[in-house]
């Protein structure tokens, strides 16, 4: 038999799922006769729940938004879900980093141990900036399943697709991997394992959607130190091609357009305003290439103030989009 605050617990749980719900439904679900639900429902207004009789054959309830805040009641998966977000909190870039941490700290205290042992595990880095493409879809038990081995510094043992099989439509070929699990990324809507390869000694960035985990987890270990010290710069470093947390082509060019036209699209180059009506902008990216095809984007008139490197990929880019207009579909007159 459920505790009375367990039963209030799933009763609220349910009652935030959907508009409407029959009271011999919630009865059913709660495996409560409908007098417990009309008790407990009574339990819930008096704690400061705004929850509405419904009529009709069967009767119902529904739960209404209040003019005040009343407790709030969370189930596990819950509780961990709002402190993964709050952890996120940051990458919103709305001002709000001091209130998650206070209420991350809120919700630590009051939850029960057992809770309190899976959170203290879920130490989650955010790379990234407002404006990321949608997320990937990643079960809570994955996330809980990596932040655990992190915690007991244990090793992975798990499969991961073969490089060459991941950008095709054909079954991934899997491959088994031994990884000690350092830190879990979140970036650009994605979320990473950073971990030591264990056969390549270096090093690497895993996509937890891919990582295949197997039981069970490997020997215990003693946590390397992520070069330089500091998780989040080694992240955007490998992010950007290089070893240092800074792009390996770096170039400058002058847009002719208003500054305040390139800065919402300036991402982290620099803008500086020449006059009302043009800019520079320096910026960087892995290649040359891939940083002149990001200036073409503004779809306007440029010089290439430097450096020579990227003057030269502006050239190639132009011949390549030439040659494939020459090469296009043929038009009837």
């Amino acid at each position: 038999m459920a505790t009375t605050t367990s039963r209030l617990l799933s009763l609220l749980s349910l009652l935030q799922t959907r508009r409407d719900w029959p009271g011999p439904l919630l009865a059913e679900r709660l495996e409560i006769s409908p007098r417990t639900v009309r008790r407990d429902v009574d339990r819930l207004r008096e704690m400061g729940y705004r929850i509405q009789a419904t009529m009709g054959p069967d009767g119902g309830y529904r739960l209404d938004a209040g003019s005040e805040l009343p407790p709030l009641l969370f189930d596990d998966d819950q509780t961990i879900a709002v402190a993964i977000a709050l952890q996120a909190a940051p990458a919103i870039g709305a001002g709000i980093e001091e209130a998650a941490i206070r209420a991350l700290a809120t919700i630590r205290q009051v939850m029960p141990s057992r809770l309190r042992h899976r959170l203290d595990a879920l130490n989650v880095t955010v790379v990234g900036r407002p404006g990321d493409p949608p997320p990937i879809h990643i079960s809570l038990d994955a996330l809980v399943t990596l932040a655990n081995a992190i915690r007991d510094r244990e090793t992975l043992r798990f499969d991961y697709p073969a490089r060459e099989a991941v950008d095709t439509d054909a079954t991934p070929l899997l491959r088994p991997r031994r990884a000690e699990p350092h830190h879990l990324v979140s970036s650009h809507g994605r979320w990473y394992l950073l971990g030591w390869d264990l056969d390549r000694k270096n090093w690497r960035l895993y996509s937890v959607e891919r990582i295949h985990t197997r039981t069970p987890h490997g020997p215990r270990f003693t946590p390397r130190t992520v070069p330089g010290g500091d998780v989040d710069e080694f992240v955007s470093a490998r992010f950007k091609g290089s070893d240092a947390n800074e792009w390996a082509c770096r170039g400058t060019v002058i847009l002719h357009l208003p500054a305040r036209d390139v800065l919402p699209f300036a991402g982290d180059g620099t803008v500086t305003v020449i006059d009302d009506h043009t800019c520079s902008l320096e910026s960087g990216s892995w290649s040359w290439g891939a940083l002149a095809a990001s200036f073409g984007k503004f779809e306007v008139p440029m010089d290439v103030v430097g450096p020579p490197e990227l003057a030269a990929a502006f050239a190639t880019l132009a011949k390549r989009y030439q040659d494939t207009g020459r090469t296009g579909p043929a038009h009837n007159d």
